[in-house]
């Protein structure tokens, strides 16, 4: 179930109740219906992701960016990272991101260390109750996430990665002052 309504776009009068969706129209040809069923099936998980993620940042009293930090330091928990990676990383000013440090180090999710060939920097680590917050937390999703898609064929997980790969490369080329234009 979804936060989102859906509603027919045009009348629907010939359509089969199911076979409308808010976005994608209703048209009767076999190829823009699968097209708009594999569409709304996105739209569906990704509202379902949504609300999860929303549930996993109330349940860790943490905002998204505090998540994201820790999701990028617990890549390699070894490495050396320094403020303006995650400044970067995050696409936030120099202050905003000092803020979110002071809030993950009161916390006890990260510390900060005093970088010893240069005493102008420091690096930034996570702790291990950072890492036991995370793995206890999304712990459950990942495995429910992994046995959803374990028993996928090769044929099966190529077709959904290059899927994903291409809806990727649609959002990421969209421009956020572009007109919207109806597909053909």
């Amino acid at each position: 179930m979804t936060d989102v309504e859906t509603t027919p776009r045009a009348p629907a009068a010939a359509a089969d109740a199911g076979d409308v969706t808010y976005w994608y129209g209703d048209e009767p040809a076999d190829r823009r219906q699968r097209s708009k069923a594999v569409l709304e099936s996105l739209r569906v998980y990704r509202a379902a992701e949504v609300a999860m993620r929303r549930r996993t940042r109330d349940s860790m009293s943490m905002g998204e960016n505090e998540l994201l930090v820790l999701r990028f330091l617990l890549r390699d928990p070894k490495r050396q990272v320094r403020p303006g990676e995650l400044t970067r990383y995050l696409g936030l000013s120099t202050a905003s991101t000092t803020a979110i440090l002071d809030r993950l180090e009161r916390s006890g999710h990260i510390t900060r260390s005093a970088n010893p060939d240069d005493r102008r920097s420091i690096f930034i680590a996570v702790t291990p109750r950072a890492d036991a917050d995370v793995r206890q937390t999304l712990g459950n999703m990942h495995d429910r996430m992994l046995a959803a898609v374990i028993d996928m064929t090769p044929a099966e997980s190529a077709a959904v990665v290059a899927f994903l790969r291409r809806m990727s490369d649609a959002v990421d080329g969209v421009a956020a002052e572009a007109p919207a234009v109806d597909s053909p």
